[in-house]
């Protein structure tokens, strides 16, 4: 059987998801074994109850009553086999959830689908730094972090990557990740139900059904329809007694009819799709009880949990119960029960109670999946916590503007091999001119600090041995593009998004800017004013931020200023081959390697000019 809770021994988180792994597969081999056994016995009870049948009604060698024995084998078995069947399907998705868990760590995650778009293009062009940090779309901080099954989830979590939260808002989502980081039952559990909802992005439909709206809740309707009902079933009685004619009975079903023509629009309005949704409304109240059966310390979790256990009955409890009126409601449908459905105005009675329920629970669907979406995206940051034990939970600070990070890294890089720095940008020295030669690491440093910022402000770790951050809202210029269609070239674009900065500077909340190779579609005369204006003006507006650039006429604005630093990252010639250490120096950085790079690719320059001495 099936077991969701499987406890696997301590380890790293390699070790961990590898021998969950294992495990899973051969807990799938043995239901694959016993689903192959079991169809193969379901075939030969039902061969022997025909064969049965054969021999007593043609023959009559035997009694019919021994039928039942192989008919009831059957029956077991077709139950059994659905049985074998769920827990193939849970099986299946418990082994995809731990290799998604190896490919995080492995870096074959990068090669899995960006999953459904979370910002139009327009939206994400224009968005202030989604495009620049890889925070969306294929190879993304999000496609990493994401394990969220539902749209719900993935929409939750997107808007956390996309909007920084509150002090508050992050100190909460922080106590609730670490409570979920270690455990993985649950993690896997609730990604298992999640994944065999399979609503996709098909919730909305759900969501607009349960708004309260005009339907056939009102009682008149239920008591107009038992009456009728009533009524009919007298007559029938009746009728057969040979007490009236069924003249009488006839006409006591024109007048149901008659009633059920009046409310059959509106009840069609109420129940109309809903029938197509029975198997999606029995899994969904599997994943709220998942979450429900769970018990919590963290005020968030358990805040969500509440909202599943608001009233006299849980949200499973709920969604379960219209699930059977659902049934009930489809069953009116059956060519046999059609006749007595219609005497007994089945369809009104039944689509009266599912109004009721839309009337009285429909709006909690909302709150519901909102909820489920909510614990999905905390298990999102959870998981990274888990695959990432020496990343940290940055503290949030209640004076800012602050960025103070000790062997800060990208979270996006493999972490064997990655070469940590430290800086700070705080009201003392707000900005730093990062110089230094192509491919030094200027733009990994840009995205790095970014990265981790869009990381601590959604409530997650971060790639640093210790990172101290306020509250900020997050700018970049990275990926400035030119447009054909919009007839904008690169210079314009960039422009346009540094004054979007400065929109973003005049904010509440100090901005944190990240530019590079600012203003480069110019001229160095135009560059040097125009970047100095744009870098004093933000700094002026209480922005804090980094500016990387090779135009070292740039530099001398951070030796013109006190509040600003220059800082570079070197790199030698050694023979053939450029070296570079990654590691950020103070000062200005002294050589450059774009001749060097270009007589590599086999470009034509003078040896001598390979390494310019600045």
């Amino acid at each position: 059987m099936f077991d969701v809770g499987l406890v696997i021994a301590d380890g790293t988180p390699g070790q961990v998801y590898a021998a969950r792994l294992d495990a899973r597969r051969r807990e799938l081999e043995e239901l694959d074994r016993d689903h192959r056994w079991t169809a193969r016995a379901r075939g030969v009870c039902f061969a022997i109850a025909v064969a049965v049948a054969y021999a007593a009604f043609d023959r009559g060698a035997a009694s019919p009553f021994w039928i039942l024995i192989p008919l009831a084998a059957f029956v077991a078995l077709v139950i059994r086999h659905a049985r074998l069947t769920a827990e193939r399907s849970r099986a299946t998705l418990a082994t995809r959830y731990h290799e998604q868990g190896l490919a995080r760590l492995d870096g074959s995650w990068r090669s899995r689908a960006a999953g459904p778009a979370v910002l139009g293009t327009a939206e994400l062009a224009a968005h202030d730094y989604a495009t620049d940090l890889d925070v969306v779309g294929e190879g993304s901080l999000f496609t990493l972090l994401c394990t969220a099954a539902t749209a719900t989830g993935r929409e939750t979590l997107a808007r956390w990557l996309l909007g920084p939260a509150s002090r508050s808002e992050i100190l909460q989502r922080q106590v609730a990740v670490r409570e979920l980081s270690p455990r993985l039952d649950l993690r896997e559990s609730l990604w298992i139900a999640a994944a065999s909802l399979e609503l996709g992005d098909d919730t909305r439909p759900l969501v607009r059904w349960g708004r309260p709206g005009d339907d056939l809740a009102p009682r008149w309707v239920a008591i107009a329809a038992l009456g009728l009902a009533s009524l009919a079933l007298g007559t029938l009685l009746a009728w057969s007694l040979g007490a009236v004619p069924g003249a009488v009975f006839a006409a006591a079903v024109a007048l149901e009819m008659a009633f059920f023509a009046g409310v059959h629009r509106r009840l069609g309005e109420t129940t109309r799709g809903l029938d197509r949704r029975v198997g999606e409304l029995r899994r969904l109240a599997g994943l709220l009880e998942v979450i429900e059966r769970e018990r919590f310390t963290s005020p968030r979790l358990n805040e969500l949990h509440g909202r599943l256990e608001n009233g006299d009955a849980s949200a499973s409890v709920r969604i379960r119960h219209l699930r059977r009126l659902l049934e009930l409601f489809d069953s009116g449908r059956n060519l046999l029960f059609l006749p007595i459905a219609l005497i007994l105005l089945w369809p009104v009675l039944v689509g009266h109670a599912i109004a009721r329920w839309r009337r009285r629970d429909g709006a909690e669907i909302a709150i519901w999946l909102a909820a489920a979406g909510e614990i999905e995206a905390l298990a999102s940051l959870a998981a990274h916590a888990f695959d990432h034990p020496d990343d940290v939970f940055p503290e949030i600070a209640a004076e800012g503007p602050l960025f103070a990070a000790a062997e800060l890294a990208h979270p996006l890089l493999p972490e064997e091999g990655i070469v940590r720095n430290d800086l700070r940008l705080d009201r003392a020295v707000p900005a730093l001119i990062v110089s230094g030669s192509n491919m030094s690491g200027k733009s990994t440093l840009l995205r790095a600090v970014g990265a981790n910022a869009v990381l601590a402000l959604a409530g997650g770790t971060v790639r640093a041995r210790r990172l101290a951050i306020s509250e900020l809202a997050i700018g970049a210029s990275l990926r400035a593009q030119d447009s054909l269609l919009d007839g904008r070239s690169r210079f314009q674009a960039e422009i346009l998004r540094l004054r979007r900065l400065v929109e973003l500077a005049e904010g509440e909340r100090p901005l944190v800017f990240l530019l590079d190779e600012i203003l480069a579609g110019t001229n160095s005369h135009d560059r040097r004013i125009g970047a100095e204006h744009v870098i004093r003006g933000l700094l002026a507006r209480g922005a804090i931020g980094l500016v990387t650039t090779h135009d070292l006429a740039l530099a001398e604005i951070a030796g013109e200023a006190t509040h600003m630093r220059n800082v570079h990252f070197q790199d030698h010639l050694d023979g053939e081959r450029l070296r570079f250490d990654y590691r950020l120096h103070p000062g200005v950085v002294e050589t450059s390697n774009a001749l060097a790079l270009m007589r590599a690719i086999g470009l034509e320059v003078p040896a001598e000019d390979a390494a310019v001495r600045r």
